[in-house]
């Protein structure tokens, strides 16, 4: 069915409301700090703020893929936890650093096809599988590391993965760069792409148009844990330890956060790699200029609830699946 092909939907379409806000909340939100005098627009503060926003946003790219099919895959932050601890505990016994990089994408892929078997083949509800999913796997990490964290890890790892190369931009952030460009590509242009927004659009469509949606919808979580294992490989470098506080709770709070403010509807069939980096962008200027300020991090959770449900509530594209 052409239709799919030719939907506006596809990524080709105008801003979204959100996008709008988005960019209009976060130019309030600049312009707010400037006038409060505060640190933010020192050079090393904004490669700091830019290079946290690439780790989210890292997990915010899965999440999008994620849910344009129409799912949600809320495991993903203990799925980097996990993979990150699991890599660093090889690298500290072994001293191999070379070998720890393939285990930690290959810990977050197994995890994600776990998440995408239980959905696509056994048909079960996503929130509920990659909720459980993030008990077991949250609890295992905590068990394997008794709460500690795993240090001491070669310094040609850190060195390599936490590098600066080009006036001080850290790698995470060229890495992002450079793997939103390709996916914006695929995701507009691709087979896999549109097989992808006709399932999230509906999939009982896409089945008639002989669309391969367990496939679709697998991958998808396949890719969801590739990006986190590339995140724990990323963040292991930047933090120089791995641990289980990795994957709190609040960063699936900002994960989802960020995908919504970027327009990625939570019905599914909509959603845009570059304004899910914007939206992960804006949340974490949000929280670093709510640091700056003086909240409270409990009041900041209270915040970003509210902005989310407030984004939902401006998404009213909910369409029946029929």
């Amino acid at each position: 069915m052409n239709t799919f092909a030719a939907s506006p939907r596809l990524g080709w379409s105008p801003p979204s409301r959100q996008v709008l806000v988005s960019l209009a909340l976060l130019a309030a939100v600049l312009i707010g700090l400037a006038f409060l005098g505060t640190n933010f627009f020192r050079y090393n503060n904004l490669m700091n703020v830019l290079q946290q926003a690439s780790l989210l946003g890292l997990l915010a790219i899965g999440m999008t893929v994620v849910m344009v099919v129409g799912g949600i895959d809320l495991s993903l932050p203990a799925n980097t936890a996990f993979s990150a601890v699991v890599g660093a505990l090889y690298m500290k016994s072994t001293g191999d650093w070379i070998l720890a990089v393939p285990i930690m994408v290959g810990c977050g892929a197994a995890i994600g096809a776990a998440n995408g078997f239980a959905v696509a083949r056994l048909k079960m509800i996503p929130f509920v599988v990659t909720l459980a999913m993030m008990t077991m796997v949250s609890g295992t990490t905590v068990w394997i590391t008794q709460s500690l964290s795993i240090s001491q890890l070669p310094e040609s790892f850190v060195d390599l993965f936490a590098a600066r190369p080009f006036f001080r931009i850290p790698l995470t952030v060229l890495v992002v760069a450079a793997l939103a460009v390709v996916l914006t590509v695929l995701m507009r242009s691709s087979i896999s792409g549109r097989w992808a927004y006709a399932v999230g659009i509906n999939e009982k469509a896409a089945r008639v148009a002989r669309v391969p949606v367990e496939r679709v919808v697998m991958m998808s979580y396949v890719f969801a844990g590739l990006m986190a294992g590339l995140t724990a490989i990323l963040l292991t470098a930047r933090l120089g330890s791995a641990s289980a506080n990795m994957g709190n709770d609040g960063v699936v709070l900002d994960i989802v956060s960020a995908c919504v403010l970027g327009g990625v509807s939570i019905y599914g069939g909509v959603g845009r790699i570059p304004a899910a980096l914007l939206g992960a962008l804006l949340i974490t200027i949000l929280s670093n200029a709510m640091n700056l300020i003086g909240v409270s991090f409990y009041l900041s959770l209270v915040i970003k609830g509210v902005v989310i449900i407030a984004f939902v509530a401006v998404d009213g594209r909910k369409e029946s699946k029929a």
